[in-house]
């Protein structure tokens, strides 16, 4: 019997990952099963959703289960997305108090980190990134805010991302990112599964 893949309304699968493997490689492996629609790949499941009326068999998706779990993660040898950063948010101060650093440590240890797209959702082109470093991992606000400008750069919990619309968002507003497009009408989202990314700060 196979096990960890469950009926998600009447047109998607809902599948279990297992710790490790190449989430970009699982997503491609998902795609590529007959009678896939579409699939989305976040760190513990993956949403496979398909036409009524031809539904991919178990056995289908369970193989794109293991080939993904064995594709080795390539995201070393992608190029990274180099972002620069205005380091100027109306949280930076309380992000600075909360953690207990000054806001110029905030602002080096944010940047001194590599990250990689670890899901994609929420918005168009908006990627929760993972790599924080665990000394600014704080919780959301209490009160989101009913409208965050678009390409606000934000922490939240473990992740950091970039806000590609103006939208209501809770994320800590760290800056504002600089000559960097998140999400492009023609093209989709810039940052893929699995991509690197590293922000740098602006330059006075």
């Amino acid at each position: 019997m196979i096990t960890g893949i469950e009926p998600f309304g009447d047109a998607a699968f809902r599948l279990r990952r297992a710790a490790g493997g190449n989430a970009r490689g699982l997503l491609e492996a998902l795609r590529r099963v007959p009678g896939v629609v579409d699939a989305v790949v976040t760190e513990e499941h993956a949403l496979v959703t398909f036409e009524p009326a031809v539904p991919p068999s178990r056995e289908s998706l369970a193989a794109a289960l293991e080939v993904g779990l064995a594709t080795p993660d390539d995201s070393d040898t992608r190029p990274g997305h180099v972002v620069t950063v205005r380091y100027d948010g109306v949280d930076l101060e309380h992000v600075a108090r909360t953690v207990g650093m000054t806001t110029g440590e905030v602002v080096a240890a944010h940047a001194a980190a590599t990250y990689r797209v670890a899901i994609l959702g929420f918005l168009p082109g908006f990627a929760y990134l993972r790599g924080l470093d665990p000394r600014l991992v704080i919780p959301r606000r209490d009160a989101p805010r009913p409208r965050v400008p678009a390409l606000s750069l934000g922490i939240a919990g473990p992740y950091t991302g970039i806000y590609p619309f103006a939208s209501p968002g809770g994320w800590n507003l760290l800056g504002v990112v600089v000559g960097f497009t998140p999400f492009d009408e023609r093209s989709g989202a810039r940052l893929q599964l699995g991509d690197r990314v590293r922000f740098t700060p602006e330059a006075p």
